[in-house]
């Protein structure tokens, strides 16, 4: 059940998590207790720092302020019995807050700031000029371990374990290196998904303004993987010489591929799997070389993987090989497994991660800190090389990570509604009064948030509308000398 009072006048709204032109799915899993939710919200939510990050400062006492900037951001709710409330607005925190502890959603999507109220759209859906239209949203990407399926033979959908994960510490590292080097980007959010991806959230107030064709540009130069589900060869590098860009992608795919996913993922020791490989290499004589060698059932002391990985690194990129495009295809083979993902064209086909958030400002994309419902409210096995099946797992927060320590970011360790639930039970008989959310679970990822993300944020923020309201100062004192 959806309900809304008018359909938006500008496009589809994009769901987190839904392709276009399906039905939502908005059924939430058995074991998912709502009262144990409206526990987490009464005492665990940080309504004033979410509150603090969506009005980019625009709740201060400044003359520059727009008091009306938090009003106008989208909320949505998915609410128990499959009811989902889109276009939701709030004046501020206090607002929020008694609306998420009165309706419990199962989830909260955010999405862009309009022109006007969202919950005033009926009143300018018809007149002329499109009034009612995003002005503004975040940068946002949303990376899903699913799609990797075609090169990871650990797991499949929405399993993962710690010999795939890895890959979505690839994505992190690569994108955030070139948003922050390459773009200039300074404020962004990497959050888990609490399930089996992550959430990217560029802030900048340039990245906030930008438009659909700006927003294509970017997802563009991120761009590597060229075909489709079937094409044999997804990756092709040109040039002499590597784009800095690539070069410095290249490091880290190859670090990553030669040292971890090569042996987690077994990619030599399996003919099927192996043969896939040799299909990227366009010359026949050398595939054929190959071929031979590994058909042959000689042990060795070595992994068979390093040294097979071994043998075709040598042919392909031997002194004998004069062809640049034979020399490539080292490169390509580790860009094909392992770089990060992107669909540019539409959103129903997720071929490749990256599923196109990006491009448009109308996305709805779920808030840090949710508990993501799909997840259950059981206790969680260890996480190991062995899948982690969803009907295991219970009630994950989805918590902000780190891109500078990603690598110890382990998605089976991030705190859970079952554990927060425990800690409160735990308290002394008579400690009442609000918790200190730093002196639980969530305390390191909170702390993250505040003092790395939310802090530098707010400062920039600040800065940008004493500046912006200078400079307006400043061009009405010029015109009225005249």
């Amino acid at each position: 059940m959806v309900r809304e009072e008018a359909e938006n006048t500008r496009e589809d709204m994009v769901i987190d998590g839904v392709e276009n032109g399906h039905k939502p799915n908005y059924e939430i899993p058995d074991g998912f207790n709502s009262n144990y939710l409206k526990t987490y919200y009464v005492n665990f939510f940080p309504y004033a720092e979410m509150h603090k990050w969506m009005s980019y400062g625009n709740d201060g006492k400044h003359p520059g302020c727009d008091a009306s900037y938090f009003g106008r951001r989208e909320f949505s709710f998915t609410l128990e019995n499959d009811i989902y409330l889109r276009f939701q607005s709030f004046k501020d925190v206090d607002d929020l807050e008694k609306a998420i502890k009165h309706q419990c959603p199962f989830k909260i999507d955010i999405g862009p700031v309009y022109s006007v109220d969202p919950k005033k759209r009926s009143a300018y859906g018809q007149s002329d000029g499109n009034v009612f239209r995003p002005v503004e949203r975040e940068l946002v990407f949303d990376i899903d371990i699913s799609d990797y399926d075609d090169v990871r033979f650990c797991c499949k959908g929405a399993d993962v374990c710690s010999a795939c994960w890895p890959l979505m510490t690839v994505a992190i590292k690569i994108i955030d290196t070139a948003l922050r080097e390459d773009f200039g980007f300074n404020h962004i959010l990497w959050v888990y998904s609490g399930r089996r991806g992550v959430h990217c959230w560029v802030c900048d107030g340039k990245a906030r303004r930008l438009d659909d064709g700006q927003r294509a540009a970017i997802v563009n130069y991120l761009h590597v993987h060229k075909g489709n589900e079937h094409s044999i060869k997804k990756v092709t590098l040109v040039g002499q010489m590597f784009h800095p860009f690539i070069g410095r992608s290249a490091e880290v795919v190859k670090e990553f591929f030669e040292e971890k996913f090569v042996l987690s993922q077994n990619l030599f020791s399996d003919e099927d799997r192996y043969e896939k490989i040799l299909e990227m290499i366009p010359d026949e004589s050398i595939t054929s070389e190959l071929r031979g060698k590994w058909q042959d059932k000689k042990r060795t002391r070595d992994d068979i993987n390093v040294v097979r990985w071994g043998q075709l690194k040598y042919l392909l990129q031997s002194g004998k090989q004069k062809m640049l495009g034979v020399r490539r295809c080292v490169e390509e083979i580790m860009f094909t497994f392992t770089y990060p993902r992107l669909d540019l064209e539409v959103f129903h086909i997720p071929i490749f991660s990256f599923i196109l958030v990006s491009k448009h400002m109308n996305h709805l994309l779920k808030a840090p800190f949710c508990i993501h419902p799909k997840t259950g409210l059981f206790n969680m096995p260890p996480f190991s090389i062995h899948a982690v099946q969803d009907t295991h797992t219970h009630g994950r927060v989805c918590v902000p990570i780190d891109p500078k320590h990603c690598e110890d970011f382990d998605p089976s360790s991030v705190p859970t509604l079952s554990r927060l639930l425990e800690e409160l039970n735990m308290r002394p008989l008579g400690s009442g009064g609000e918790i200190n959310l730093e002196n639980t679970s969530l305390g390191e990822s909170y702390r993250y948030f505040k003092s790395s993300f939310l802090h530098p944020l707010l400062k920039s923020c600040k800065e940008d509308i004493e500046n912006a309201y200078a400079a307006k100062v400043q061009q009405s004192s010029n015109s009225l000398s005249w």
